[in-house]
């Protein structure tokens, strides 16, 4: 039985994903209104500058939600090369002068006129799309040192260091996480992954202990009250957040926290925002809807009907589900200061919109299912 032979197309997608992401998402761009309305007043002189932004966003993301649904997932294994090099393009791209814009010190963005795109979350996804591509291609020889460990670690040890160099160690830190557990699930030998993170963990402590903010945020990790004022100010704002939004929440646009008290309130600690608000009852809902997403991204793979499509459908929803409990578990200070936003519900196009096109790959899939019949 060929592969024609093995594999009939569904006559719909996971509803079930569909409805989750859309709640994420309409959760997100309330959350982004009410997290930013007043810091964009004061800095734009239009309180729904954020919001107008968002919805633009969520309308784009969408409809190339609705596009990558529609093209098989067969295609992204025969474009895998050009992903791929599109996404070292945009790396190096941010670092051109008149296109790379600079924010505290890093060059993680690329300023095309009105617009600003990230080029790390693509690359994530471009590595995705190459880990299932080379890991079902060396399936029979996935054991091999050379062939199953080095070649597929090799590709991602290079857009790591390329996104190290945009000092983006979130970005870099999740790029490893996929890479990690896409081998793991592809087979590689444990003591080629066991041995490679060993030998990281000096490189990890250099990272860390030679750059001055990232050695001060594992200290105000810490210990957050050691500089409530400085380094820890951060961390204790959000936990000040979940604290005063109680089992109900203040209700929504009541919270006080992003009143210029939480930093970042509208990306990277929305959550926060999010817990004074809505109380431990939206804390609840929204992990729960994460909880569900992950469950069918994981049975999307499971009922896949070749190995590229089992380890596409895999990345995606480690490069989703692994993201939001990261940062989920960043602004409970549970997790250092990574600089990773929440999917769905963080501001920001570049993640808002490949977080769609994501959920997309993984519809297409969802539509494809094993026939049994013997040809």
């Amino acid at each position: 039985m060929n592969d024609n032979d093995a594999v009939i197309k569904r006559v719909h997608f996971d509803y079930v994903l569909i409805i989750v992401t859309a709640m994420l998402v309409m959760i997100g761009v309330i959350m982004v209104y009410s997290s930013s309305a007043v810091l964009a007043r004061e800095r734009m002189n239009d309180g729904y500058y954020f919001l107008k932004k968002e919805i633009i966003f969520a309308g784009i993301g969408f409809a190339l939600m609705i596009i990558a649904s529609k093209v098989p997932y067969q295609l992204w294994k025969k474009m895998v090369y050009p992903i791929l090099g599109f996404a070292f393009i945009m790396l190096i791209l941010s670092f051109v002068p008149g296109l790379k814009n600079t924010a505290g010190g890093a060059s993680r963005w690329i300023r095309l006129g009105p617009v600003t795109f990230q080029p790390s979350e693509f690359a994530k996804f471009a590595l995705i799309i190459f880990l299932a591509y080379s890991l079902e291609k060396k399936a029979s020889r996935i054991k091999s040192f050379g062939v199953g460990f080095v070649s597929n670690a090799a590709v991602a040890a290079v857009l790591i260091l390329m996104v190290l160099v945009q000092k983006d160690l979130g970005a870099a830190f999740m790029l490893c996480v996929i890479t990690g557990l896409m081998m793991f699930v592809g087979g590689v030998r444990l003591s080629y992954l066991g041995a490679s993170l060993l030998s990281a963990l000096p490189a990890v402590y250099f990272l860390v202990a030679s750059v001055g903010y990232r050695r001060k945020r594992i200290m105000a990790f810490l210990d957050p009250w050691s500089d409530r004022y400085g380094t820890g100010f951060q961390i204790i704002q959000s936990l000040v957040s979940f604290n005063e939004g109680g089992v109900f929440g203040k209700g929504l646009g009541e919270g006080q926290q992003k009143l210029f008290y939480l930093p970042e309130a509208h990306t990277d600690f929305i959550f926060s925002v999010l817990g004074e608000e809505l109380g431990l009852l939206g804390v609840l809902l929204v992990i729960g809807l994460f909880m569900v997403f992950f469950w069918r991204a994981v049975l999307i793979g499971l009922k896949a009907p070749d190995l590229f499509s089992r380890y596409l459908a895999f990345g995606l929803s480690v490069f989703i589900g692994v993201q939001a409990l990261f940062n989920i578990s960043v602004v409970m200070g549970l997790l250092p200061t990574k600089g990773l936003v929440l999917p769905f519900i963080s501001y920001g196009g570049s993640a808002l919109t490949t977080f769609l096109i994501a959920v997309g790959v993984l519809l297409n899939i969802s539509s494809y299912k094993v026939n049994k019949k013997e040809a």
